[in-house]
């Protein structure tokens, strides 16, 4: 479940209430035409956020927490919703089931992206730095980044870079020069991609493939063949619950970029430059910090298993919407740095 069919989803639950009679609207009032929704949420732990209740409470004239205590109840009807609390006084965060979690990391992690595949190209016929917010769109025949784009972007070009990337986020040129991660955002996010391509360079070597083969564990957490749950965090006797339940314990950093991930068609389908920039920069914090505590990679003597490949399938995700929204800038995207 991405963000964008958690709203069509909400709207739908509240339309049935409106039917029902468990929700019922001031005379002459409409219910919202869209429901936005954070991924991550700001407030709160979860996957996804949304403050409709405060909207509701404009055309009901009940209370906002009365409200989002209702859609809560809704929406833990749906088999791809495994909590909803509310917090802040109206503001409800939705947790995935992790049979929804693992369903939609195994589609973000093939959705076409990047350049086309047969020619590799880069950016060349991408905006000018002067019309910043006309996006390139999405070349077609593209496809996940598995290897078939290993020579795309082999070598950053700083120069254009730093124009185009400067043109879209405003950021002064001379700090983007110093190409470090703490005073370039762009190279920040090209380092992301690189380190996740990387990653998964290293993962072929060693035969461990990016893949989603989870399953459901005893205490409801995600696990493959070696029990190993998906996030990385210790396994831990617990009654099973229904529809794959809660996230075992899933490791923050691992919730936060795949909801990120979630995000990313639809912020770059807006078309508007700064939003992207400042989409991937947000991705690529949220990577960095991952692979430094939830390593994709055995290390030492540990074997592979089931958390590796989940962990590289993140991996693989990543670096398809870091490669596809970079070239959208008309930055190029370096598979080494």
């Amino acid at each position: 479940m991405t963000p964008a069919q958690l709203s069509r989803t909400v709207l739908r639950s509240l339309r049935h209430a409106v039917t029902t009679g468990e929700l019922r609207l001031r005379e002459h009032a409409r219910l919202p035409e869209r429901v936005v929704v954070e991924s991550p949420p700001r407030r709160g732990p979860g996957d996804y956020g949304t403050g409709v209740a405060f909207q509701l409470a404009q055309v009901t004239g009940r209370p906002p927490g009365e409200l989002a205590a209702l859609l809560a109840r809704l929406l833990l009807a749906e088999p791809a919703v495994a909590e909803a609390e509310v917090s802040g006084g109206g503001f409800l965060n939705v947790t995935l089931a992790v049979t929804a979690r693992a369903a939609l990391l195994d589609e973000l992690r093939t959705a076409p992206a990047g350049p086309d595949a047969e020619s590799g190209a880069p950016a060349e016929a991408a905006p000018s730095a002067g019309r910043a917010d006309d996006l390139q769109p999405r070349a077609s025949g593209s496809g996940p980044v598995d290897g078939r784009f290993a020579t795309y972007g082999a070598a950053d070009r700083p120069g254009a870079d730093i124009a185009r990337w400067a043109a879209a986020t405003g950021d002064d040129p001379a700090a983007l020069a110093v190409r470090t991660e703490g005073s370039s955002s762009l190279f920040r996010v090209q380092y992301a991609h690189s380190r996740a391509r990387t990653l998964l360079r290293g993962g072929r070597t060693m035969g461990v493939p990016a893949r989603v083969d989870a399953g459901i564990r005893a205490d409801g957490g995600m696990e493959g063949a070696g029990g190993a749950e998906i996030s990385g965090r210790p396994r831990a006797g617990a009654a099973p619950e229904a529809r794959g339940g809660r996230d075992g314990g899933a490791a923050p950093e691992f919730v936060r970029v795949l909801a990120l991930l979630a995000d990313h068609r639809r912020v770059v389908e807006a078309a508007v430059a700064s939003r992207t920039a400042r989409h991937l920069e947000a991705v690529a914090e949220a990577f960095l910090r991952f692979q430094d505590g939830c390593h994709p990679l055995p290390r030492g003597d540990e074997k592979p298993g089931a958390v590796h490949r989940v962990r590289l399938a993140l991996t693989e995700a990543t670096a398809t919407a870091l490669g596809d929204g970079l070239y959208r800038l008309g930055v190029s995207a370096p598979a080494r740095i």
